[in-house]
């Protein structure tokens, strides 16, 4: 994790109850699904009764939340601070899915081994990601410049690719995925969310190991729980989360997603941010 276990334990977040055979996973999005960025009293408020909501149905055993997020656990917790969130989740998959940490209710905090050791019997790391830039540069003069906003990650590399017209646009991103396969690195490409912090006019683009991502989480998640994709439920608010969405039944676009992510995907939840998360949780659940 990218946040020592040290300073976690001294957080004074509280924990949800501890689900070991839950009804429902809940597989959200972090900044701009779960975290407004905006945040006001009024969000804040629904923020609360989503709180109490998932503290209600955790308490009845009926479901595990988790955070999937690209966000680093160092970002995140700063965001809790500054949102005034209260709960942890049962779990954060932090990088866009490539670590997994569990918060139990007894106060431990977990990394998960089997997915770490998934990763590194891969054989991803940092100079493969540079021999990939420095091709991208000399070869094809396809510049990435890197990400700061979301904190570092152990096993995500994350840049942006400006924007200069649409066709150069769509043979360059097409290009850095066609390299990317090349080294066989996962390669994430998406229309940058000026509400979540990024610049406008560009792209993220992120490079993670092959088998990681969000829509891997989910599969990964219920193996564990020994649950259907029928009891999996997911909220995101953009392209990124779309894989993730596909990968469950209950798969929802927060109201306030962009409209790149709406015209892929039709299923919207009545309300935005946690209001949105919540009415459709009862919807379901209830």
């Amino acid at each position: 994790m990218s946040i020592s276990n040290e300073v976690l334990q001294s957080l004074n977040f509280e924990r949800l109850p501890q689900v070991k055979k839950p009804k429902y996973v809940v597989f959200c999005d972090f900044d701009e699904t779960y975290y407004p960025h905006n945040m006001d009293d009024s969000k804040r408020s629904n923020m609360k009764l989503l709180e109490k909501y998932l503290l209600e149905h955790g308490s009845k055993g009926n479901l595990a939340i988790g955070w999937v997020t690209g966000s680093s656990l160092e970002s995140i917790v700063e965001k809790m601070k500054k949102g005034g969130i209260q709960y942890f989740p049962h779990f954060v998959a932090s990088g866009l899915g490539t670590e997994i940490t569990y918060f139990d209710s007894n106060g431990t905090i977990i990394d998960d081994q089997i997915w770490e050791e998934r990763i590194i019997e891969g054989g991803f790391d940092s100079s493969k990601i540079e021999r990939i830039l420095k091709l991208l540069e000399m070869k094809y003069e396809i510049f990435l410049r890197p990400q700061t906003q979301l904190g570092s990650s152990k096993y995500k590399f994350n840049f942006y690719y400006e924007e200069q017209n649409e066709f150069i646009d769509a043979k360059n991103l097409e290009k850095i995925e066609e390299i990317g396969e090349i080294f066989q690195v996962g390669v994430n490409i998406n229309k940058c969310n000026p509400l979540a912090g990024d610049p406008e006019n560009c792209y993220d683009v992120d490079f993670i190991p092959l088998g990681t991502g969000k829509d891997e989480i989910v599969k990964f998640i219920l193996d564990k729980y020994e649950l259907d994709k029928t009891n999996a439920i997911a909220f995101g608010d953009s392209g990124n989360d779309l894989r993730m969405l596909q990968a469950v039944r209950h798969g929802y676009l927060v109201e306030n997603a962009t409209e790149e992510a709406k015209k892929t995907h039709s299923m919207l939840a009545q309300g935005e941010y946690s209001i949105g998360i919540l009415n459709t949780l009862k919807h379901i659940i209830n």
